[in-house]
């Protein structure tokens, strides 16, 4: 776990009356996605999400929200609000549930079916679930919640305004506003209205695209792209997307029809997403179009809809572009169709997978060089409307990085908004009296999830992580003679990673033999003081002739 140290100091107790807020994760990232309202000794959290990791993080699998300030106050929990399906905003439930498993989870139908197979991989079965669609009104202890229909790049999206006697405040979770959705289901901009009129006290609103100006292009506009890819392709296609990402999927199937192919889900999650999707009646599926087997038809006549649009080593995609997928093995003529973005962090390891599909005889369109994608988020010209058409006291720019943050936030200034906060993760806002401010700030930080470990490991365990797998490591081993003091055996020099072998070493032998020498005719016998002599000369040695940095492990055994 890696803790993030704000210059600021713990804020004061609540006043009276107020609401605090606390960002827990999602500000300064695309990720992690999770806020803590607290009004009258209770507490309501909006979202509790997970960031996939990157290069720099060797060997992590999720990071989580730091669950840290409100872990000793989770009793004061009275439910979990989660705003749509995405990772980013549900991963991190079963996560929080272990630390109490009986916490209401509010949700929409499509949201809470996606969050029920990770409940069951992870035993969970105590959590009540309330299914709550646009224009429900809800109490949850000393907040009265309202559900408002978004659009975004999955079904059943919502809005949620939380109602205090401190104050309106307003989430709008990840929404755009596009007029002509696949589904028909729209941003309902008249509740936005309604709910200005009566007063938003604190706005919080999508930050992803402030920087793009504009409006976020219509779903519907990709549609030719899509269609012109399936008219001149002659061999097999395979589509990659995210498994949650019903529209697009909605959109290969009726290409699929209209062109008389067959569509295979390829990977774990796009076969149990879809399936739920199916069943709940978010996607429509004409008979005989999806079928169980890859080959059930003619490559010319087959479409794979895959996982791994993100450059995930272990999706299918991936496996595809090593040539180690134990079904797929590509051929010239296929076209492979990335329908999704990029999310940030993740570029290299995407166009490391292109290459390997195009080395592999494939043709490869993605964003990049056709329209095959549209974000999911609101563009600076939609964050105005919202901003002018809600009228909000403060607000609160939330999911993005840093440049976004101050790009929404420049948004609301230029439209008049009285009080604009810029927050990061573990900042403190109380709104009091109608006014919000900064008041503190609580320790928060990166929580890893490493294999069953949770939490354990620590930013200079993965320093070390790195350094093995940039620099190498080099092993000493020596015997000493407890009684005597005298080398027994070794130093044996041992290098993996580096590239030069052992002999290398012989020349540093001699001066490592008398360092060691030196130390234990002055007495020395602490084996940690005779590692760090084993260290430094070491170090030296492989810094000035090799100009390397490894992990250098030292063992010193006692006869």
């Amino acid at each position: 776990m890696s803790h993030m140290h704000l210059e600021l100091d713990a804020p004061p107790a609540l006043p009276e009356g107020g609401l605090r807020v606390i960002p827990l994760g999602g500000l300064g990232e695309i990720g992690r996605n999770m806020t803590s309202f607290e009004y009258g000794g209770k507490i309501v959290i909006v979202d509790c999400g997970v960031l996939f990791p990157e290069e720099t993080q060797p060997g992590v699998d999720l990071i989580l929200p730091d669950f840290g300030p409100i872990r000793d106050r989770l009793k004061d929990v009275v439910g979990i609000v989660l705003t749509h399906g995405h990772e980013d905003h549900i991963g991190g439930v079963p996560y929080l549930l272990r630390e109490r498993g009986n916490i209401p989870i509010i949700g929409s139908k499509l949201t809470l079916a996606f969050l029920d197979p990770k409940l069951k991989e992870h035993k969970l079965k105590d959590a009540p679930k309330y299914e709550v669609s646009e224009g429900d009104i809800m109490d949850l202890g000393p907040f009265e919640l309202e559900f408002v229909a978004v659009n975004h790049s999955i079904p059943d999206a919502l809005a949620v305004a939380i109602k205090t006697p401190a104050g309106v405040a307003l989430h709008t979770g990840d929404f755009k506003m596009d007029q002509l959705p696949l589904d028909g289901r729209i941003t309902d901009l008249r509740a936005f209205a309604r709910l200005g009129e009566e007063g938003v006290d604190l706005f919080l609103t999508d930050s992803t695209n402030a920087e793009v100006p504009g409006f976020t292009t219509s779903e519907r506009n990709i549609t030719p792209a899509i269609d012109a890819v399936f008219q001149n392709s002659t061999g097999r296609i395979i589509v990659a997307s995210f498994a949650s990402h019903i529209h697009r999927v909605q959109q290969v199937i009726d290409a699929a029809a209209k062109h008389g192919r067959k569509v295979a889900y390829v990977g774990r999650s796009m076969v149990r997403n879809m399936q739920i999707a199916r069943e709940l009646g978010y996607l429509h599926v004409p008979d005989g179009v999806v079928v169980d087997r890859i080959d059930a038809a003619p490559p010319n006549k087959m479409v794979l809809m895959s996982t791994g649009s993100q450059g995930e080593p272990m999706a299918a995609l991936s496996r595809m572009a090593n040539n180690s997928h134990q079904q797929v093995s590509l051929e010239p003529g296929d076209t492979v169709l990335m329908a999704s973005s990029l999310i940030p962090g993740n570029e290299n390891a995407i166009y490391r997978v292109v290459d390997g599909l195009t080395k592999l005889g494939a043709n490869v369109v993605h964003k990049g060089n056709a329209l095959v994608h549209v974000s999911g988020h609101a563009s600076a010209g939609e964050l105005l409307y919202c901003y002018n058409i809600v009228q909000p006291t403060n607000v609160l720019p939330v999911h993005g990085e840093i440049r976004h943050l101050h790009a929404n936030a420049k948004l609301a200034t230029q439209t008049g908004v009285p009080n604009v906060i810029l927050a990061e993760d573990g900042y403190v806002i109380d709104l009091v009296d109608g006014h919000a401010s900064i008041t503190g700030a609580v320790d928060v930080g990166y929580v890893y999830v490493d294999g069953s470990s949770v939490g354990d490991l620590t930013d200079s365990e993965l320093k070390d992580r790195r350094v093995l797998a940039e620099e190498g490591f080099v092993s000493v081993v020596v015997v000493i003679d407890s009684a005597t003091g005298k080398i027994l055996s070794g130093p044996e020099i041992h290098a993996r990673g580096i590239a030069e072998d052992d002999k290398a070493f012989d020349e540093i032998v001699p001066k490592l033999v008398a360092a060691l020498e030196e130390a234990l005719s002055e007495g020395t016998r602490d084996n940690r003081q005779l590692q760090q002599v084993i260290r430094r000369v070491i170090g030296s040695f492989v810094g000035r002739r090799l100009r390397r940095r490894p992990m250098i492990l030292p063992v010193v055994i006692e006869a």
